[in-house]
């Protein structure tokens, strides 16, 4: 897995819920491929899809992805190759769907106040260090724990298991 992530920012302010992120109207949609394209559609950024490209960073306030419990808010994301999320909290739920799909979701304080849209961001994920290439604004990120870590390094919490089968690790 590569932990050093490199893009551009991507704000949104706080309680972005997943209707914003992927929004109830195409929950129809059950394939990534569908899905990806209304990522961020209910949001104040609703040319999130067209804008972003692979490796870029969502930068967003507190309480991000609060709402259902949805994974399709997850899965949007992923679909559009978004390198991480950095926000100064999480709702929990979707944090575990993020993690499960192999997406980084990092805690910062502070970090919405110091990024603008379109800035060179950088997130090292070994390191513990997020950087703002655009403004010199630099923070330490709240560490993942070794399981997430092999969670994310797999691509998501199914790729691992198949893995870890796979070695004989875990039975069927």
């Amino acid at each position: 897995m590569e932990t050093l992530r490199t893009g551009q920012a991507h704000v949104f302010g706080n309680n972005i819920d997943t209707d914003q992120i992927y929004p109830a109207r195409f929950i129809e949609y059950t394939e990534e491929a569908d899905i990806k394209k209304y990522a961020m559609a209910g949001s104040d950024n609703p040319d999130f899809v067209q804008e972003t490209q692979p490796g870029d960073l969502i930068v967003a306030g507190t309480n991000f992805g609060c709402g259902s419990s949805r994974e399709h808010a997850a899965i949007t994301l992923k679909g559009n190759q978004v390198g991480a999320v950095v926000a100064e909290s999480f709702a929990r739920i979707f944090f575990r769907n993020a993690i499960n799909l192999g997406i980084p979701v990092i805690t910062c304080p502070g970090v919405h106040a110091h990024v603008q849209a379109g800035d060179r961001l950088q997130l090292d994920l070994k390191a513990g260090e997020f950087r703002d290439l655009t403004n010199g604004w630099t923070a330490p990120v709240e560490p993942l724990d070794e399981y997430i870590m092999n969670i994310l390094s797999h691509g998501g919490i199914k790729p691992l298991m198949r893995a870890l089968t796979s070695q004989g690790k875990v039975r069927d």
